[in-house]
């Protein structure tokens, strides 16, 4: 899970500038207008609104945005209607993408992933054809915190798994279920989380170097700052200092 969680940790990184500059809120909008229209307008029984919710805060969004969102959402106020999508291919290598888009026009974003994926040396593919492949998980990740705290909190909140890295960071795992009860859990704690979200792991990663890792890099990061894209989840598994140098 190496090159999924390092991933994940660049480009959350890469949110946090892009935050400033306002290139993400747009996409931010779109997911809590989704999850209101879907599940209501009250985060309290809508767990997918207080998850987008939650996020938005953490991009420091001010809460009038957020009350228009909802409100274009449920409908109290006109709002221009998304349709969401998955889509699934594969990338350089042979690696498993999954793909997760917010669209008012289907059409059009069909044609440009398909496009970005063949740009850079991957193919879009049928429903179904990786989706196989992932796990929904809740997902959390810790950077310099006490090992033995995060296992404690962790276990006794019902998490699933809990794995130190290498460098010291943590991941833990939950059932989808259970994710907030152990966020919750370690807000509760006092202790800090780099990362937390529902999403999808993979079951195995195809290692890539070189030319193809050069390529997955880029075809993901193309892919997310689309403007259509919530997330984008592949299985590749590249060394982390490979990574890091190519996702300046």
């Amino acid at each position: 899970m190496s090159g999924h969680s390092k991933w994940a940790n660049i480009k959350h990184k890469k949110q946090k500038v892009d935050a400033q500059r306002g290139k993400i809120f747009g996409k931010l909008i779109r997911a809590i207008m989704v999850a209101a229209r879907e599940g209501g307008g009250d985060p309290e029984t809508n767990p997918r609104l207080r998850a987008a919710i939650d996020k938005a805060r953490e991009y420091n969004m001010p809460m009038d945005n957020i009350k228009r969102a909802i409100q274009k959402g449920t409908g109290e106020a006109s709002g221009v209607a998304y349709e969401e999508i998955v889509y699934e291919g594969y990338g350089p290598g042979g690696v498993a993408v999954m793909v997760e888009v917010l669209t008012d026009n289907r059409k059009r974003t069909a044609a440009e992933m398909r496009h970005i994926f063949s740009r850079h040396g991957g193919s879009l593919g049928e429903n179904g054809c990786v989706a196989w492949m992932f796990t929904r998980k809740g997902y959390i990740y810790l950077e310099g915190v006490d090992e033995e705290t995060v296992m404690e909190v962790a276990i006794d909140a019902g998490a699933e798994d809990v794995k130190t890295n290498e460098d010291g960071s943590i991941e833990v795992t939950t059932d989808p279920k259970d994710f907030q009860t152990v966020k919750q859990a370690f807000e509760s704690a006092g202790i800090s989380m780099s990362e937390a979200k529902v999403t999808m792991i993979p079951q195995s990663t195809v290692k890539l170097q070189g030319k193809d890792a050069e390529h997955m890099v880029k075809l993901m990061e193309e892919l997310e700052e689309h403007d259509d894209v919530q997330e984008v989840y592949a299985n590749f598994d590249i060394p982390d200092e490979i990574m890091e140098k190519m996702a300046v």
